[in-house]
């Protein structure tokens, strides 16, 4: 498959007045295919949006290389607009005064697109995004969620070889952020890259080929959610609820052996307490002693998602 985004080695320093420096990315390197919807995970501040910004041309780079579509993102800016578009998710990337079409009809006019293949594709995307019915509308009278769709569609106006995403469904109620996703889904069903950064596990699970997940403006690990999931050791997943315990019971379970990780959860006096372990059916007598049998207020077992893996990695195992 074909590369449309490499990076190699990429640096970002920010000075922060005076002599301070903060350094956003730290030497990352991570290739993109094409048709590959490529998830970018991390905590606030790893990196993901600097690496959004300088992908997308709108950052310089302190050091290292980044290509798209073969060209430098910095220096041959002019030769990779044409062929990207981006998305910020929370922010507004459309003019509510002007209609859902009218709005298309702006932007469509930016990217010089001549009147037959304005209206074609202006209609296209308003049908993709569900916005048909509600193309003669101000968007002043749009759900937050209807906005973000039309912030698709802005994005997909000059026909993009790769569609950059930046938190999209940030702030959607769960119905809002289900239809983004659908249409992320028939984005790649016909053949786009996309660029994906979110917070939300099961969303990154649902739609992307590959994760790279980003840390202090490092990769820390780089694959597929299936495999990120097998390959983590971390197992089944005993989940506990019970009466708040004391620090010595917690160390506890983390020194059984055959447990890989322990994730506390507090609220009030009652304690989630979620035990990763790869042995899970011959060490829960162990783990039922040591929690105490009284304090237990509910007991089951799952697998292990892509959230879990991404606290081991992050946090450590810790909440």
């Amino acid at each position: 498959m074909e590369t449309v985004v490499k990076v190699k080695d990429l640096c970002r320093v920010y000075s922060s007045g005076g002599k301070k420096k903060v350094q956003a990315l730290n030497g990352i390197s991570f290739e993109v295919k094409r048709g590959e919807v490529f998830g970018l995970l991390g905590p606030n501040g790893a990196g993901k949006t600097t690496t959004i910004k300088i992908l997308t041309t709108l950052l310089a780079p302190t050091s290292g290389e980044s290509k798209v579509l073969s060209y430098d993102t910095f220096g041959e800016e002019k030769k990779i607009r044409p062929h990207i578009n981006f998305v910020f998710g929370g922010e507004s990337g459309v003019y509510r005064r002007l209609t859902g079409k009218e709005n298309l009809t702006y932007f469509a006019n930016l990217y010089k697109l001549d009147k037959e293949t304005k209206a074609k594709r202006i209609a296209e995307l308003l049908e993709l995004v569900g916005l048909t019915s509600h193309a003669g509308q101000k968007v002043d009278t749009y759900s937050k969620g209807m906005v973000q769709r039309l912030q698709i569609a802005r994005g997909l106006i000059n026909d993009p070889d790769i569609l950059f995403l930046d938190e999209p469904t940030i702030g959607l109620d769960p119905v809002g952020a289900r239809e983004l996703r659908e249409i992320v889904k028939v984005l790649a069903s016909r053949g786009k890259t996309v660029m994906l950064t979110t917070h939300y596990m099961y969303e990154a699970d649902e739609l992307c080929d590959r994760i790279a997940i980003i840390n202090h403006g490092e990769i820390i690990t780089l694959d597929t959610p299936e495999n990120l999931k097998t390959q983590s050791g971390l197992g089944k997943v005993i989940e506990i609820v019970a009466r708040r315990m004391d620090e010595t019971r917690i160390e506890g379970l983390k020194a059984v052996k055959g447990v890989e990780a322990v994730t506390v959860k507090t609220e009030d006096e009652k304690q989630t307490v979620q035990i990763h372990c790869a042995r899970h059916l011959t060490i829960i007598p162990q783990l039922l002693e040591l929690l105490d049998h009284e304090n237990i207020l509910a007991f089951s077992e799952r697998d292990t998602t892509l959230e879990d893996v991404y606290v081991k990695l992050v946090a450590g195992g810790k909440t």
